[in-house]
């Protein structure tokens, strides 16, 4: 642009303001700002990205820094995973819902675990009493594991297990499980999410200290890398901070900053960066304030990539670039006017397109009542497809690179994520940060503004704080059987009877000795797992050895 164009330029979009201002409709509201707290203006323009450089900013889609999408034709060449997280009941029950969602056209599984598996304890435990299948699928041993996945060959479908302290332990059961179908270790694809950093700052299901669970994480990385190469061995989730009230930009940071702790750690154990790197993944939120969601995806590329290149020294582009799993925001989900989640989950997922995810998860309209009927699953189902089938917004790469406003906000969005990683640093790295509450702090007081909002009215929320109608109590709720929990506890006692006792202490004694020591403990976790020891057996020997966290009160 020249000097007399740029002046020009500026001189129209002054005018525009002084008019705006003056205009005989007053603004809705004082200000506009993202759930980041960035002010949106009115307009836009080349003035607010007028030092842009495309190559070294944006670059083309597939190229380093990633800000467009993660490989060059995106969409156009294989559209998004469609996952859709399952789990409830027994390993039967959910076995039929996912051949039922399987037969509905969905092309990735993605497992939900109950507490008591999320926690490390067996269904039979006395603080599992009444848990068992609540929230999730209770998996006490491989003998679970098949059932889950009876009929479903491991070599054709991709799956995503959401399980964090137990991870090793449910990965090695999901091996051995494959070696009883005949499939090789390396011909598995999927993801386990094994992000234990998140769980000490938003979620909670840890089970022991972090120095021995980063010890778990990275052996898991170690092994997977030459056992298992296609699968990815962390997701870095920043959803589940996103989901206690995290904003935008502190779900990319905090994301971010555990990622880089997971790096360096596996480079502390003697990994080649571009020998594990390819395998991270990551997991994010889609909320609601569309176009911010859409920016923030494509920062946390951009910031990845640098990161990475820069930081790590990883010259492998596939080691650069940050791929990503979305989920549509739970938080978000209401009791009153169900129905209207349909809409908000359908906007959500859209974002999570046009910002680029590789895979998606769409919310059932019901989940704030109970976990997704079977028809409320379809219909989320049946939301993914008509986005990559219908619409037309899968038909080009980042449709919305080059707006002023998505460059614009993608830039704020960046410098703001440096600021928390500069912090985050000075603190001593993620680890250190997260023992002294930081992070909690940022969002246990993010999460405070926001409700604000809502109860001040200053933040509407359709159905609940205007817009109201009558409650009515929806009818088709899934309810699971209370019987799951002495269905599971007769299986225990069954297996216990029928294993080799003998060869699952001698596993567990193995497990225990390696644990004492610094060796890699996924061949003794999978032994162990072979001859049938129980997910609570397993995790038994590691609290004995490494001991348990305790949370620390955040003021």
């Amino acid at each position: 642009m020249t000097q007399n164009k740029k002046k020009e330029l500026m001189e129209a979009v002054a005018a525009f303001e002084e008019k705006a201002r003056e205009g005989k409709k007053p603004e809705r509201k004082e200000a506009f700002p993202t759930d980041s707290g960035m002010e949106v203006k009115a307009l836009y323009s080349p003035l607010d990205v007028e030092d842009l450089d495309y190559l070294e900013d944006l670059g083309l889609p597939g190229d380093y820094p990633f800000t467009r999408g993660v490989q060059p034709n995106m969409y156009r060449g294989r559209l998004f995973t469609m996952r859709q997280y399952a789990g409830f009941g027994s390993a039967r029950d959910t076995n039929r819902r996912f051949r039922y969602l399987l037969e509905q056209g969905q092309s990735g599984l993605s497992v939900a675990f109950d507490l008591p598996t999320q926690l490390g304890y067996d269904s039979d435990f006395p603080l599992a009493r009444g848990e068992a299948g609540k929230v999730g699928v209770a998996i006490d041993s491989l003998k679970d594991m098949e059932d889950l996945f009876d009929g479903i060959p491991l070599d054709r479908v991709n799956t995503s297990m959401t399980i964090n302290s137990p991870a090793g332990i449910i990965l090695a059961m999901y091996m051995a499980l494959a070696e009883k179908q005949g499939v090789a270790a390396a011909g598995l694809k999927g993801t386990i999410q094994n992000d234990i950093l998140k769980e000490y700052v938003a979620r909670g299901t840890y089970i022991f200290p972090p120095g021995p669970s980063m010890r778990l994480v990275t052996d898991t990385v170690s092994f997977c890398a030459g056992e298992v190469p296609s699968w990815n061995t962390i997701s870095i989730s920043g959803y589940h901070m996103r989901e206690a009230g995290a904003t935008a930009v502190q779900e990319v940071a905090f994301t971010l900053a555990n990622g880089i702790a997971y790096v360096e750690a596996a480079a502390g154990a003697g990994l080649a960066v571009d020998r594990f790197a390819p395998r991270l993944s990551f997991f994010f939120n889609a909320h609601l304030n569309f176009f911010e969601e859409i920016a923030k995806f494509r920062a946390a590329r951009k910031i990845w990539a640098r990161i990475m290149k820069d930081r790590f020294g990883a010259r492998d582009p596939r080691s650069q670039m940050l791929r990503f799993h979305t989920q549509t925001a739970g938080c978000s989900l209401t009791a009153q006017q169900p129905m209207v989640n349909i809409i908000r989950v359908a906007y959500q997922a859209l974002s999570a397109c046009l910002g680029g995810t590789q895979s998606l998860h769409t919310n059932s309209y019901d989940e704030a009542l109970a976990l997704p009927s079977e028809e409320a699953a379809l219909l989320a189902l049946r939301t993914q497809q008509v986005l990559g089938h219908e619409l037309g917004v899968v038909d080009t790469v980042d449709p919305l690179g080059g707006s002023y406003f998505m460059e614009s906000l993608t830039r704020e969005i960046e410098e703001k994520v440096w600021e928390y990683l500069e912090k985050i640093d000075a603190l001593g790295g993620a680890v250190r940060a997260i023992e002294e509450g930081f992070m909690q702090r940022e969002i246990h007081q993010s999460a405070f503004r926001y409700q604000q909002e809502i109860e001040e009215g200053r933040r509407v929320v359709v159905g609940v704080n205007k817009f109201t109608a009558p409650y009515e109590e929806p009818g088709n709720l899934l309810k699971v059987d209370p019987e799951v929990a002495e269905l599971q506890e007769q299986k225990l006692r069954e297996l216990r009877q029928e294993r080799d006792g003998k060869k699952v202490a001698e596993a567990l004694k193995n497990l225990r000795s390696a644990a004492k020591g610094d060796t890699n403990l996924m061949p003794y976790i999978l032994e162990a797992v072979r001859a049938y020891a129980t997910l609570g057996e397993t995790c038994g020997v590691l609290r004995e050895v490494f001991g348990e966290y305790q949370q620390q009160v955040i003021i």
